[in-house]
């Protein structure tokens, strides 16, 4: 039997590795790309976090995230590291949950699978650009510019639309739309957001810690705590990947509220800025040992206060002011980043047309997907990896009959 499978991406690679446990499969990886595995060299910022500790259900979403129930169970982080410790990797875990190469280098990772698909009944076929997919009498036979590939079976692993300078590409939703299957909206996610508030180019590259929620003319959409980053065009950095996923999705008004001291309350860090105010100290210096001093300085300033003049002229109004801007800053998102930008597409191709106990489609017999290209996507901090590994095993598994 002949397993074709398109996309040398984490799923793909994870579903070639799968099929080829049956002895008599014989395994066609395709990869348009020059090497396998680009993208997993880019994520955790060229560390890999391959899985998080955490990864269940809970954690993804889509149109319907049950989906990806029985493929996180019966292939969780557990099973995964097992896997991977199989294949030669050492891994660590921080107190997160998240998991990462104990070489600290993606690159491991990547090497790791590729070193293991270098087997006698698997096949690696770079610089393959399917062009189009057609269902034969005995499988499919795929197109590639003045080349076929015939199969028994096909697992579509391309992939999804975010970071295309990697190889993010629309072809896995192309390929199985022509084959009949449905696709719902795609949009970026766990990408940075833009915001028309003038301080957070003034704090390009500062960093701090901080409570961050979307607020959607009024109301409270998502909410997480981690690092923010400030950048030239808005927010960036975990806290903000974990919360972007649905901003500016519709009408309204959009902003992100954050607390820069979420464990202390705002009365005491005014009772905190009074001693202050008790000194020699200009209000520029208020916040000194608090916060970053960019960032300080920045909010004291849009609290409304003039940085020159002394502490010690502050009213007790003044200072609630200043306390309230640490605690709850607001800072109008007029837009999340493009596709270029983001590590994840949300939104694929309907999972109620595949069956989740195998991968298979409900509308073409032998054809399979994986990974992104379909309607789930998880939280940031190695879900979106856990799912490309358990959704690949497990289609890749039951196209090669071991399950």
């Amino acid at each position: 039997m002949v397993i074709g499978i398109i996309g040398g991406g984490a799923s793909g690679m994870a579903a070639a590795l799968s099929a080829a446990e049956k002895e008599d499969a014989q395994v066609v990886l395709l990869e348009r790309q020059a090497r396998v595995g680009r993208k997993l060299l880019a994520t955790g910022n060229g560390r890999c976090n391959l899985t998080n500790l955490h990864a269940a259900v809970g954690g993804y979403h889509g149109n319907a995230p049950e989906f990806a129930r029985y493929a996180i169970e019966m292939f969780p982080p557990e099973k995964t590291l097992d896997w991977f410790r199989s294949l030669g990797l050492l891994t660590v875990a921080e107190d997160s949950g998240r998991v990462y190469p104990y070489s600290d280098q993606a690159n491991s990772v990547a090497d790791v699978l590729r070193f293991a698909l270098e087997k006698p009944n698997i096949q690696v076929k770079l610089g393959f650009e399917v062009e189009k997919v057609k269902k034969t009498q005995s499988g499919f036979l795929v197109q590639s510019r003045g080349e076929g590939v015939e199969c028994n079976r096909l697992i579509i692993a391309c992939g999804g639309l975010a970071g295309t300078k990697l190889g993010g590409s629309m072809s896995g939703y192309k390929l199985l739309r022509s084959l009949g299957h449905g696709c719902t909206k795609l949009r970026p996610t766990l990408v940075q957001l833009k915001s028309g508030w003038r301080g957070a180019a003034a704090l390009k590259g500062v960093r701090a810690n901080c409570r961050a929620a979307v607020v959607h003319d009024g109301k409270v959409t998502a909410e997480s705590e981690g690092q923010l980053q400030f950048t030239e065009y808005g927010l960036s950095g975990p806290v903000i990947f974990e919360i972007s996923r649905d901003v500016c999705q519709g009408g309204g008004d959009w902003l992100c509220r954050l607390d820069f001291l979420p464990e202390m309350e705002e009365d005491t860090l005014v009772s905190e800025l009074e001693k202050r105010r008790n000194t020699v100290l200009p209000v520029s210096e208020l916040l000194t040992g608090i916060l970053h001093n960019r960032l300080g300085r920045v909010l004291t300033q849009s609290a409304g206060l003039t940085l020159n003049a002394p502490a010690s002229s502050l009213s007790d109004g003044e200072l609630v002011q200043a306390a309230r801007g640490v605690k709850c800053l607001e800072v109008s998102l007029t837009e999340p980043m493009g596709m270029d930008s983001a590590q994840v597409t949300a939104g694929g191709i309907l999972t109620s047309q595949f069956d989740e106990k195998t991968m298979e489609s409900r509308i073409v017999p032998g054809l399979y997907a994986c990974g992104e290209v379909l309607d789930i996507d998880g939280d940031c901090g190695g879900y979106n990896l856990q799912w490309a590994w358990s959704s690949g095993r497990l289609a890749g598994l039951c196209a090669g009959g071991k399950l």
